[in-house]
C-alpha cells in the first residue's frame, strides 16, 4: 500500500513538473544589459560626465612623470636647494594625484552603478511583461540554469524589443 501511494505520489509530481515547464522561461541578462547599455548610449554619458576629470588625471600624470624626468636627468648638477624643491613638488603631485585618482574611481564607479541599476529596473519590468504577455510563471536567468531542455523558452529577444 505504502509503494502504490508512493508512486502515485511521484506520478503525480512528476506530471506538475511537465505541466509547469511551460511556464518556466530563461533570459539572458548579461546580453540584455551589454545590449541595453549600448542601445542607450549609458557609455557615452558616462564618458560625457567623467571626461574632464580623466583628462586633468591624464595632464597630472604627464606633467609628473616629466618632472620625475628632469629630477633623474639633472638631479646630480642641480643646486641641493632646487633638487629638494623638485622632490617637494614631486611627492606632493603623487599625493595631490593619487588623492583625485581614487576620488574619480569612486564617483566612477558609484555612477556606474547608478546607470547599472536604472538598466536592472527597466529590463526586469520588460522581463514581467513579457513574461505576463506570454502566460510565464517563473523566469530564471540562464547564467543559474545548470541543465536546460530544449522546451523551455527563451524570452530574451523579446525582453529587448520591450526594453527598446
Amino acid at each position: 500500500m505504502k509503494k502504490l501511494l508512493l508512486a502515485a505520489g511521484f506520478g503525480l509530481a512528476m506530471a506538475a513538473s511537465a505541466q509547469a515547464a511551460d511556464k518556466i522561461a530563461i533570459v539572458d541578462m548579461g546580453s540584455l544589459l551589454q545590449q541595453v547599455a549600448q542601445s542607450s548610449g549609458v557609455s557615452q554619458t558616462m564618458k560625457n560626465e567623467f571626461g574632464g576629470r580623466a583628462s586633468e588625471l591624464q595632464g597630472m600624470e604627464s606633467d609628473l612623470q616629466a618632472k620625475a624626468q628632469r629630477l633623474q636627468r639633472d638631479g646630480s648638477t642641480m643646486k641641493a636647494s632646487d633638487r629638494s624643491k623638485l622632490e617637494k613638488d614631486i611627492a606632493t603631485g603623487r599625493q595631490e594625484f593619487a588623492q583625485k585618482a581614487q576620488a574619480f574611481e569612486q564617483d566612477q564607479a558609484r555612477r556606474s552603478n547608478e546607470e547599472r541599476g536604472k538598466l536592472v529596473t527597466r529590463i526586469q519590468t520588460a522581463v514581467k511583461k513579457v513574461a505576463a504577455d506570454q502566460g510565464v510563471d517563473l523566469v530564471i536567468p540562464s547564467n543559474a540554469v545548470i541543465y536546460n531542455s530544449n522546451d523551455v523558452k527563451d524570452i530574451t529577444a523579446d525582453v529587448l524589443k520591450q526594453v527598446k
